[in-house]
């Protein structure tokens, strides 16, 4: 029996062997399009819905604070109708009241008191001697222009005898033409220097006579500053007595632009004094200022009342009443409602919770309540307390009655 060399085995029975095992390993399928779609929405999904859950509540956040942000730096304000009022028909104004003139008396040459003759109170008439001023060194003054005086004359006189002879002798060829002119010149200018000392006397004379102070006008001394053996200087830097006129006084007040159309002259306005309680006086307008002042929009009156008796002082302030015409619709509102600025005296309303500044002229003002004459209308709602910030166009909100009663306090 032969073997067989060959060790690789029979192509039948490999093929035998092969088909004799058993395969366990399972088959796989192929995953379709819609099944790979599917799951790639699953994953998307999973992620908004991860996304949502963690970015929504943050974004929520951010709006509510935000909207909280603006909330709370929106102005919350009170704000009530104007209350209408009556129009005014008797404009009481505070009037200040001054001398029809006042004047400081001052001296005019330097020197010591020597005599004073009206205290303070002193009714005196123009011209009336107040007092007397010892001046010796302007006396002395005097008395050497006086001699530099009749020294000048004398000069004069020589060279004007010198000049007529030497005049009278030139036509006989007797004196030269230049000694001629000489005396001729010299009798001119000591006729300058004449005249010179003459003046110079004179204003000597204008000091002594300063040594008497009289009164400038008739009227009541209010001051005396000096006393006997006091020192004087010249100059208002030493005022010696101070007068003023008080038979018809001055009183200044000043009218609202509105009313200004009423303030005209002739017009009789009263007035009344704290010091003389029930009694009311007569002035009459005499004069305006044709010119309203930028600053307060006021027109400046002067209304002159007589004051015979000496009833009424200088410096004292009065109640003037005017009899002015109505003008428009008269509104009420607290001192507190307006706004002081460079635009002028304002006011601010609230409309669709949008604040506007309207300018606004004011009529009488009694301290705690003002009338307000233009600007305002029977439908607008007036913002009360207005804050220092608030500009034209800002956002506010108005707190209802319910929220006013609990913010302060349920009274």
């Amino acid at each position: 029996m032969m073997m067989n060399p060959d060790p690789t085995p029979a192509a039948g029975t490999e093929h035998t062997a092969t088909h004799g095992q058993t395969n366990h390993a399972p088959e796989r399928k192929p995953i379709s399009v819609g099944q790979a779609v599917l799951g790639l929405l699953v994953i998307v999904l999973t992620m908004v819905v991860l996304a949502t859950v963690g970015i929504l509540p943050r974004i929520h956040a951010r709006s509510t604070l935000a909207q909280q942000t603006i909330e709370l730096a929106t102005p919350t304000v009170i704000a009530n109708p104007p209350i209408p009022g009556k129009p005014v028909e008797d404009l009481v104004l505070p009037g200040n009241v001054t001398a029809y003139t006042d004047s400081p008396i001052y001296s005019r040459t330097p020197g010591y008191l020597k005599r004073w003759y009206y205290d303070i109170g002193a009714h005196v008439k123009k011209g009336a001697l107040l007092a007397e001023i010892s001046t010796p060194e302007v006396d002395q003054q005097l008395a050497q222009a006086e001699a530099d005086l009749n020294t000048a004359e004398a000069n004069a006189k020589n060279a004007k005898i010198q000049s007529d002879r030497y005049n009278s002798l030139i036509a006989s060829h007797a004196v030269s033409q230049q000694n001629t002119d000489i005396f001729t010149y010299q009798a001119q200018s000591t006729a300058a220097q004449v005249a010179s000392a003459r003046a110079n006397v004179q204003h000597f004379k204008e000091l002594t006579s300063f040594e008497k102070i009289y009164a400038p006008f008739s009227g009541v001394v209010t001051a005396r500053n000096v006393d006997i053996g006091q020192l004087i200087n010249v100059g208002a830097g030493n005022e010696l007595f101070h007068m003023q006129s008080v038979d018809t006084l001055r009183v200044y007040s000043s009218v609202p632009q509105v009313y200004s159309g009423s303030a005209r002259i002739g017009e009789i306005v009263g007035l009344t004094f704290p010091e003389h309680p029930g009694e009311v006086f007569s002035g009459k307008v005499v004069r305006t200022a044709q010119a309203i002042d930028p600053a307060t929009r006021t027109l400046l009156v002067e209304v002159d009342v007589a004051n015979p008796k000496g009833e009424l002082f200088a410096g004292t302030l009065a109640q003037a009443h005017f009899k002015v015409a109505p003008v428009g619709d008269v509104f009420v509102l607290p001192v507190s409602a307006l706004i002081f600025r460079s635009a002028g005296l304002q006011v601010a309303t609230v409309r669709d919770g949008i604040a506007h500044l309207v300018l606004v002229t004011m009529g009488q003002d009694d301290g705690k309540t003002v009338q307000i004459n233009t600007g305002l209308h029977m439908d607008d709602l007036v913002i009360q307390d207005p804050p220092d910030s608030l500009v034209d166009g800002e956002k506010v909100r108005v707190l209802t009655p319910s929220e006013v009663v609990a913010a302060r306090g349920g009274l």
